[in-house]
């Protein structure tokens, strides 16, 4: 059982990581229409920016989950004025070459000047050591981690669906034209929407640091299965991302624990058998 219990807190884990990089997917993909193929790469950034923070300015981790994402989402807000702005009306197929390509230079620069090993990233001393809860140890961290990034899933969600800036940000999606007569900024809310699902990757970069190690290529581990996630929820659809992005980390753990071999490809499966149901994902609405 305490095997049984380890692999539910690794699915947690990795759920976790799916949601965060998933809704930032969603958030751009819904409000922008890009499919954002240099999501892991940004992702892969937060994690570097926060070991740069620490090993060149004594920066801390408390720090580095602020900064991190503020310091990636700008560069993602830069992408996106001096590229992907000029995608806007063309097939989604430019926009994932466009970010694909940024992706494979990104990681290649990265790549360049550390190599392919991980860079040790320490966990803060206040979240150190572990709780025994009787059946199992559950280490401070990882339980940091669940719970933040569900905080963090569930109040993206509140900001775009149950507030007013959300609801600009809707109407800027459907209907720019009519927004501008409300005198506001429509491509400046576009570009700073970028910049919220960047900041979301590089947040997720920053909690797993600790955990994974930074390295220039784990952003290219997580992409595929991110993408995966978030055709089974429901492309652009937030709550669809959050929930499924942590029901599939718990999914991929018990499938570690009753049946190793298919845990590699039990999310792609569950994908197949969701969009021969349902193509819109599970949440997804018919355009």
């Amino acid at each position: 059982m305490q095997a049984l219990y380890a692999q539910l807190l690794v699915g947690l884990i990795n759920g976790s990581f799916y949601a965060l990089l998933s809704l930032g997917l969603a958030v751009i993909f819904g409000m922008l229409n890009i499919i954002n193929f240099a999501h892991g790469a940004l992702y892969m950034m937060g994690a570097f920016v926060a070991y740069f923070l620490l090993s060149l300015g004594g920066i801390n981790y408390w720090w580095a989950l602020l900064l991190a994402p503020v310091i990636v989402g700008i560069f993602g807000m830069i992408l996106e004025r001096t590229m992907l702005q000029w995608l806007t009306g063309l097939d989604h197929l430019y926009g994932l070459l466009l970010t694909f390509g940024i992706a494979l230079i990104v990681q290649g620069v990265f790549q360049n000047y550390f190599g392919s090993s991980g860079l040790p990233y320490a966990i803060p001393d206040q979240l150190k050591g572990g709780l025994n809860l009787g059946f199992m140890f559950l280490p401070v961290y990882r339980a940091w981690v669940v719970i933040f990034s569900l905080v963090v899933c569930i109040a993206t969600w509140f900001l775009i669906e149950k507030t007013r800036l959300g609801a600009y940000l809707r109407a800027a999606t459907e209907n720019p034209t009519l927004v501008r007569a409300f005198g506001i900024n429509v491509p400046r809310m576009i570009t700073l929407t970028y910049g919220l699902g960047v900041g979301l990757a590089a947040l997720a970069g920053v909690l797993s640091a600790p955990i994974n190690q930074v390295r220039p290529l784990m952003g290219a581990d997580l992409i595929i299965v991110v993408f995966a996630v978030v055709v089974i929820g429901g492309m652009g659809s937030i709550m669809g991302s959050i929930i499924t992005g942590f029901a599939l980390g718990v999914i991929e753990g018990l499938t570690k624990y009753f049946y190793p071999e298919a845990s590699n490809t039990v999310v792609f499966v569950l994908m197949v058998l969701v969009l021969l149901v349902k193509p819109t994902g599970l949440t997804g609405r018919a355009a």
